[in-house]
């Protein structure tokens, strides 16, 4: 069984410790199994958190053990990491060991030396204190989570969910992430002007927008040949004006915003069905297998196969072509072009 560590220093933060106690607590294997065997640790017998005081039942030693360590955030961040934490952090790293920092847990990590030279998030109030103290680290303020592979990063409060969702996704795939997104009355994924590698997002249109409905119409036909004059024409507006106000309310053009939409299809089809790659190119909408795989690679950084061998969590090699459910949470496009056959993530 995977097991979780979950590292509680003094004056942790209560959400931060809990959150991925509760996501990785829900996560259940198809036999009903649980997928995660959770360890909370600490660097001393007794810690605060607060309006409360806490034993954890680990030591540090307990890291060494683990698959995956959790470095919650402490009401100080500034605060020199206690004697032992940062080596058997690194010791456990060295072993392969993933890691991932919550909120200002990105400090925590930070002073391991472990995120140097690597792209990292937090709470967006501390991401320019964390720039300031740790110059080695690349900090991006405008992202729910940053995955670098071995090492993680969320940003606050319930980005710290949507990070535990995404490596459960990573370690049993959608179904089982799915399930746990239900649990903890979460989306699977969440809107947001936010760059994730889980899920190539649109900027965030306000509700009401007068873009809004031809958005909602561009999702719906993603699949069809659409021209810039073509966008214009159903929107009732010039080339030139369809533009402006695209730039206006979505930071992007409207070509850009249809290609993001056909990778964010493509992304949900690869995960949810093991159609063929040729199947998925004309059903998000790209004009071939090799404009697609050119462009899915040049988006979300690894090609249409890779991504369904990591996601998926299972050996999508053989040619059956059935449906899996798709997640609630998925956009209308990618609902319309896969019937769903079952609940998933619940919307909040």
């Amino acid at each position: 069984m995977h097991t979780v560590a979950v590292l509680a220093l003094d004056q942790v933060i209560p959400f931060d410790l809990s959150a991925p106690i509760d996501a990785f607590g829900w996560a259940r294997l198809p036999d009903g199994r649980p997928a995660y065997r959770i360890r909370v640790c600490s660097a001393s017998e007794e810690v605060s958190a607060g309006p409360f005081a806490l034993r954890a039942p680990y030591g540090l030693e307990a890291l060494a053990e683990a698959d995956t360590i959790i470095l919650p955030g402490v009401a100080d961040p500034t605060v020199p990491l206690p004697p032992g934490v940062a080596e058997a952090v690194r010791a456990a790293a060295a072993n392969g060991t993933r890691i991932a920092s919550i909120c200002v847990g990105a400090f925590v990590f930070a002073a391991t030396g472990l995120l140097d030279g690597l792209r990292a998030t937090t709470h967006w109030v501390a991401a320019r204190d964390l720039a300031e103290m740790y110059p080695a680290v690349t900090v991006d303020p405008n992202v729910l989570y940053v995955d670098n592979g071995q090492f993680l990063t969320s940003a606050g409060a319930a980005a710290a969910i949507d990070m535990c969702l995404h490596m459960i996704r990573r370690d049993h795939g959608s179904a089982v992430a799915a399930h746990a997104a239900r649990m903890c009355v979460v989306p699977l994924e969440r809107e947001g002007g936010q760059a994730q590698f889980i899920i190539q997002t649109q900027p965030p249109v306000p509700s009401g927008a007068t873009l809004e409905p031809l958005l909602n119409w561009l999702e719906e036909n993603a699949e069809r040949e659409l021209t810039l004059e073509d966008i214009a024409a159903h929107a009732g507006m010039s080339t030139r004006t369809l533009n402006r106000r695209f730039r206006e309310q979505t930071g992007t053009t409207p070509l850009q915003w249809l290609h993001l939409a056909r990778v964010r299809r493509a992304q949900y089809l690869l995960e949810t069905t093991t159609y063929p790659v040729e199947r998925i190119a004309a059903q998000a909408g790209f004009g071939s297998p090799t404009a697609f795989r050119e462009r899915f690679k040049r988006v979300v950084g690894r090609s249409p196969y890779a991504y369904r061998r990591a996601f998926q969590g299972v050996d999508t090699s053989g040619s059956a072509s059935g449906p899996a459910p798709v997640p609630a949470s998925a956009p209308a496009s990618a609902s319309a072009s896969v019937p769903a056959s079952g609940s998933a993530a619940a919307a909040s």
